[in-house]
């Protein structure tokens, strides 16, 4: 369905409703799901992106929401498809806009009654009260994904590419590299940036390049990594989502994003008139349930019980609190 379609179905989907609850009583207004409008520069199946999309279905099949999105919005045009949303009569618009900030801030100051929660490198600022930030702090998750990553390498060699060098980049990796080195502290790295959320192929040539430079372990922050580490015959960590169920004989573990716990916060704070300036980025916190180890899977048997006896230590002391990731956004370097 095109924009233009999308945006006549929203607007005159909003006229019905607002003729409609003219004649409702109060109660029954306040009943009515939220109306909430997801805004994303990458496909839907991209993983970062999937974590937000899947959460807002599932609030959806609850009926605590009534939810649209529009995808591949590149960042010049983010600002207008905002605008299009807040017009429509949502109450709640979540998005990321890392190449938007200043241009979605600007939307968000014209309409004062919409909540923004919004993927950002930025913090939250208390003169635009309507705009929260968030981000997917699941360090935790990669610092334990680390330890296995750690205990699998033979030969001492570890992989990782990513997107960009920023914040919610940087951080994840150094704290699986800080696991890594639990088990082997004299693991080398090799990091690299393509310059890209989702280009598949360039990630797929730069991992190949660093299995030749002696990787056999591989962290896909990105897409195409694990189809490099398949056909390579090295082994992968995932990253946000599990991907073991397509690669069964690669993916070793995965540190996974649950973005459940910072939706569910955001739109229980807007029914209650209680949405303000706010950093969510703590839902993502093992703490809070917003992230977690996947499960080993096909792997289950195959990793050194050294590792896991660190893990399952770790792991409980995260969640009460006796042991803290580190979080370091500087960029990460190979060593």
């Amino acid at each position: 369905m095109t924009q233009r379609n999308l945006t006549r179905r929203f607007l005159l989907g909003t006229a019905a409703m607002l003729a409609g609850a003219s004649l409702l009583p109060q109660g029954a207004l306040a009943a009515e799901p939220l109306k909430v409008a997801g805004v994303y520069t990458v496909p839907v199946e991209q993983q970062w992106v999937s974590r937000i999309h899947k959460a807002a279905e599932t609030a959806q099949e609850r009926g605590d929401i009534e939810y649209t999105f529009t995808e591949n919005v590149s960042n010049t045009d983010y600002a207008r498809v905002l605008r299009e949303y807040a017009e429509a009569g949502n109450q709640l618009i979540v998005g990321e806009v890392f190449g938007a900030e200043a241009e979605a801030r600007e939307v968000a100051a014209d309409y004062p009654e919409v909540a923004f929660l919004m993927g950002s490198s930025f913090k939250q600022d208390d003169a635009l009260p309507n705009f929260a930030v968030f981000d997917n702090y699941i360090q935790d998750a990669a610092y334990l994904s680390g330890i296995i990553a750690g205990s699998m390498t033979e030969s001492g060699n570890i992989g990782m590419v990513g997107g960009f060098p920023i914040p919610e980049v940087n951080r994840l990796m150094h704290a699986f590299m800080a696991g890594a080195a639990e088990m082997n502290p004299d693991i080398k790295f090799q990091v690299s940036f393509i310059g890209s959320w989702f280009d598949p192929p360039k990630a797929k040539e730069t991992a190949f390049a660093m299995v030749e430079q002696g990787a056999d372990v591989l962290y896909a922050e990105r897409f195409g990594v694990s189809d490099a580490a398949q056909e390579k015959g090295v082994l992968g960590i995932g990253n946000v989502i599990d991907t073991q169920a397509e690669y069964p004989e690669t993916v070793v573990a995965s540190a996974l994003w649950h973005f459940e716990p910072t939706l569910d916060a955001a739109i229980a704070a807007v029914k209650a008139g209680e949405f303000k300036a706010d950093d969510y980025g703590r839902y993502s916190f093992m703490s809070e349930g917003g992230s977690s180890l996947a499960p080993l899977g096909s792997f289950e048997g195959k990793v050194p019980q050294e590792a896991l006896d660190m893990v399952k230590e770790r792991e409980q002391a995260i969640k009460d609190g006796s042991f803290t990731v580190d979080i370091n956004d500087e960029e990460p370097k190979s060593s």
